[in-house]
């Protein structure tokens, strides 16, 4: 039986993945403790997003164990993953999916219900306040400035105060002073939400705030430069 760390959000066992005859990842593990936030760093094509998808239960590797706070994700079938998502695990996609028809609040809202938790109306409107778009709260998504929808979407993942927090490339467009404003934000509101924040990204500013890295380069190396 396998023996698994009580202190970890997630763990990530001998996970490999190839499509077709092309070898994406191989034998891949890391852990990553509550409150010890990480991030995946590699350049393009070194597996970054495929191993994003694997961790949050969008695909399944074809060797290996992911574990999120206890739970084993790759050990259940595609609905209770997607359930096992919702409850503890908060995503911030590159391209930011907002639900269009509805306003920022009941964007909120719904992420609260579908990880089956009581819609607490206090909370959002605490964590909008703290993102600074209180007063874009009744507004849709495309009303908003691209700085005002990426702190929504940041709002949407954490209202649920997911275990743990994932950030797909939040800053590689970004110029340096922007760049970390929202590293900073992505940080201080994972740690107020109580949540562990993982970062994929090819972005190597982001070491000077996160310096807890995990290299996907060949070879793969636990630490950054």
């Amino acid at each position: 039986m396998t023996v698994r760390d009580a202190k970890a959000v997630l763990e990530a066992r001998g996970l490999s993945k190839s499509y077709g005859l092309v070898p994406v990842l191989h034998d891949l593990s890391f852990t990553l403790e509550r409150g010890r936030h990480l991030l995946l760093l590699g350049p393009s094509g070194s597996g970054k997003s495929t191993l994003i998808n694997m961790v949050t239960g969008l695909q399944t590797p074809n060797a290996g164990e992911v574990v999120i706070a206890g739970e084993a994700m790759t050990s259940l079938g595609a609905g209770a993953r997607d359930d096992l998502r919702k409850r503890r695990i908060g995503i911030i996609f590159q391209t930011l999916r907002l639900v269009s028809a509805v306003s920022i609040r009941a964007n909120l809202r719904l992420a609260q219900t579908l990880a089956g938790q009581t819609v607490d109306n206090a909370a959002t409107d605490a964590l909008l306040e703290t993102l600074a778009i209180a007063h874009r709260a009744d507004a849709r998504p495309r009303q908003l400035s691209q700085g005002e929808a990426q702190r929504a979407a940041i709002a949407r993942a954490l209202i649920t105060k997911p275990d743990l927090l994932v950030a797909d490339e939040p800053t590689s467009a970004l110029d340096d002073a922007n760049a970390e404003k929202v590293a900073q934000l992505l940080l201080s509101t994972a740690q107020a939400q109580g949540s562990t924040l993982l970062i994929a990204t090819h972005d190597r500013r982001l070491t000077a705030l996160i310096p807890n890295c995990f290299m996907l380069e060949a070879p793969v190396r636990e630490t950054c430069p």
